[in-house]
């Protein structure tokens, strides 16, 4: 049995601690150990982007990161954008623009879509498309994530 390391990780502003062993991926530390369903397992080789979290502000790839590297950091996962039952705008606006098919690349596309609007308020098209380059989407083509991303900046601008 390999030796295992206590960590403690705040997911969503809620501490979470437990023993894992030291190879854990984040992303399955998520999923599995803290039962946070909505960061998906894609690819595991960083390519499409559906495990995407935000770690201390950051959006990074959950499957390049291990469960330990994040010990006493900051995540924010799809669950923790919406404040209860409301939807963040983006979350919103994903669903009113058709910015998603079969929902698997959504919760990583929308944490993207996040970080590039916490840094660019006004994003153009072209910033867009550049912000969500690392999610990969086999279903959409694209267009109706960014109409969503757009509307979503309108509204989260009109809330500041």
């Amino acid at each position: 049995m390999a030796a295992t390391r206590r960590i403690t990780i705040n997911i969503n502003g809620v501490s979470t601690s437990h023993e894992v062993e030291p190879r854990l991926l984040l992303v399955h530390y998520i999923r599995d150990m803290v039962e946070l369903t909505g960061t998906h397992v894609g690819c595991e080789t960083s390519v499409c982007g559906a495990c995407t979290v935000m770690l201390n502000g950051a959006a990074i790839k959950s499957c390049t990161v291990l469960a330990v590297q994040a010990d006493g950091e900051e995540v924010l996962t799809i669950e923790g954008l919406a404040q209860g039952e409301q939807l963040h705008p983006l979350q919103e606006a994903f669903w009113e623009c058709h910015g998603l098919q079969c929902g698997y690349c959504t919760p990583g596309m929308i944490l993207s879509a996040y970080q590039l609007l916490l840094r660019l308020p006004r994003p153009t098209e072209e910033e867009i498309r550049h912000g969500i380059e690392g999610n990969l989407c086999r279903c959409t083509g694209y267009q109706h994530i960014v109409d969503a991303v757009q509307q979503a900046a309108g509204q989260m601008r009109a809330r500041r």
